[in-house]
């Protein structure tokens, strides 16, 4: 997966290759579809969510600039599986997934395979965690019309955020923003992705129930 995925497709980073090899992406995906995990596609996890494309996820810890020190925030934790990567290459991790059962799932999951540092949340992630705040870099896996401002705001001056923004049924651009003062931001295209809609009150109105439809 390592050199077919990635190395192949220019991700540069040996410490996000890394991460990826020692993450095993087998354990965040539903059961039957283990064989699967390792192909360049994103899988289902229940309830319209998805696990990203290994590809993606690498694009994406790298794009973050990160060294190894840095305090995170993700934003859709899904089943865990960018949170493990994260915690391989970041200091601190927090990661916060709006339906619960999926953030529970991966809360256990994460402490059954090491990872019990990592910070969760069940919350709305257009709204960051402000108590942990300010980050480094946060990460948003699911495609907003606009950055949420709470997140630009709980950015540390030099921080970076990752987001798709556009439609929230079609492409979107996904974007490096930097914040370079307290007021002042430089904002980077990365490239055209697909993402499931960020949903939330910086983002788009749910249309579907977050209540349990059974572990998948």
């Amino acid at each position: 997966m390592v050199q077919e995925q990635l190395v192949a497709r220019g991700i540069r980073d040996p410490r996000v290759r890394d991460a990826l090899a020692r993450v095993p992406r087998e354990r965040f995906v539903p059961s039957g579809l283990e064989e699967s995990a390792t192909e360049d596609r994103p899988l289902g996890i229940g309830q319209g969510q998805t696990i990203s494309q290994p590809y993606i996820v690498a694009y994406m810890t790298e794009a973050a600039e990160l060294t190894g020190e840095e305090r995170v925030l993700e934003i859709g934790t899904g089943s865990g599986y960018g949170a493990a990567v994260l915690a391989e290459v970041a200091g601190e991790v927090y990661t916060i997934e709006r339906i619960q059962w999926l953030a529970e799932a991966a809360r256990k999951r994460l402490v059954e395979l090491g990872y019990g540092a990592v910070h969760v949340r069940h919350g709305d992630g257009t709204k960051g965690w402000a108590d942990a705040a300010p980050f480094d870099a946060i990460l948003v896996t699911a495609a907003g019309p606009a950055a949420p401002s709470a997140l630009l705001e709980q950015l540390r001056i030099g921080g970076r955020l990752v987001i798709p923004v556009g439609s929230a049924s079609r492409y979107q651009s996904l974007l490096r923003i930097r914040r370079v003062t307290e007021d002042r931001y430089e904002e980077e295209d990365l490239g055209s992705v697909s993402f499931v809609p960020l949903i939330g009150d910086e983002g788009w109105p749910s249309r579907n129930s977050d209540s349990d439809p059974g572990n998948p």
